[in-house]
């Protein structure tokens, strides 16, 4: 079992900067694939950023050339840079780990608030 939990989330004004944070936790787990991904209400969950174990990261669409994403192999953390936040950004934001092995395996976090405020 893994467990996920964001930070970094909140309030911000348009055009400003957040860093999300996620750390997996648990016994005996191998991360392939780690991402963000983000449910505004009345929408349904959509990708935001992932990246391989390789490093090869993809982006959403809406958030190209503003959000990074990074992570720490060490420390099984991964990160989202978000600048040039813009209202329609606000949402609920979840990190998601895929795992090495068969079945492929997803956990998700929480979720963290971010909202971007005019």
């Amino acid at each position: 079992q893994v467990q996920l939990v964001e930070s970094g989330g909140g309030l911000v004004q348009a055009g400003g900067s957040l860093r999300l944070s996620c750390e997996a936790s648990g016994s005996r787990f191998s991360i392939k694939n780690m991402g963000w991904y983000r449910q505004a209400p009345g929408k349904q969950r959509e990708l935001v950023a992932g990246i391989t174990d390789g490093g090869t990261t993809n982006y959403g669409d809406s958030v190209k050339g503003r959000f990074t994403i990074s992570r720490n192999y060490a420390k099984n953390m991964w990160f989202l840079q978000m600048t040039s936040l813009k209202l329609e950004d606000t949402a609920v934001y979840y990190c998601n780990a895929g795992l090495y092995g068969v079945p492929y395996r997803e956990y998700w976090g929480r979720g963290t608030q971010v909202t971007v405020s005019s």
